[in-house]
């Protein structure tokens, strides 16, 4: 029999973060049916906070990820190297400043990013070669903006995921972990933010942070009162 305590908090988690959906059909999504990334949530929060209208986006790896992108960002780019993955998603994936690239050959696919002239103040690392791919967005990434390593724990079982965590280190870029669970899965997992020193991203909001999913200070002073009243 759970405590009263602990049924509100298992509610918070089905209602508000939506979890169980994600996990039960297998969607990144919010309360809401809205796309997120596959990152940890403690990323995604601390990620919506900030005003991306006049940013570029490029993805290695594609998913629910670009059309949170594409409805944040000025442009999104990203590249994927399987056709079937690729043919999958230029019908899921819709968005007037949404491009999806298919490049199947191991140095086309880490390269793509040099295919346009302008860098990048936002560069995610979701898919292959990732090692190949910090390497190279470290040569594309903006001033100010930031690389996000997603999966990062992986790093104390995989050569791969250190080789990519050193290229970024050696770019001396700041790293910020972000540690919990996330959509669709059971278990948790690391979310890394790469931030530039001058890193400048302007928040949405008037003050940061903001309030996150379920937080008990974005509801009224009566609300707060009820809340304790029934859960003390």
């Amino acid at each position: 029999m759970y405590s009263d305590k602990f049924q509100t908090f298992i509610k918070i988690w089905q209602q508000e973060f939506a979890i169980e959906k994600t996990i039960d059909d297998k969607v990144c999504v919010d309360k809401s049916g809205r796309p997120l990334p596959w990152y940890t949530y403690p990323a995604i929060e601390y990620l919506d906070q900030f005003d991306y209208a006049a940013k570029r986006v490029f993805e290695y790896g594609c998913g629910s990820s670009s059309l949170f992108w594409a409805g944040r960002a000025l442009s999104v780019t990203g590249v994927e190297d399987n056709p079937q993955w690729f043919a999958k998603w230029q019908k899921a994936l819709r968005a007037p400043n949404l491009e999806i690239l298919l490049r199947d050959e191991s140095e086309k696919y880490e390269n793509a990013i040099f295919e346009t002239e302008h860098n990048f103040d936002i560069i995610v690392i979701d898919g292959k070669r990732r090692e190949k791919c910090c390497a190279a967005a470290v040569q594309k990434l903006s001033p100010g903006g930031m690389v996000i390593l997603d999966d990062s724990d992986r790093i104390n079982t995989s050569r791969e995921y250190a080789g990519a965590v050193a290229e970024l280190k050696k770019a001396d870029l700041l790293q910020i972990d972000f540690f919990g669970f996330c959509p669709m899965n059971n278990y948790t997992k690391a979310t890394s933010l790469f931030l530039r020193r001058d890193f400048n991203f302007q928040s949405r909001h008037k003050t940061q942070p903001a309030n996150g999913i379920g937080n008990l200070w974005s509801q009224s002073r009566k609300a707060r009162k009820e809340f304790y009243r029934r859960n003390n």
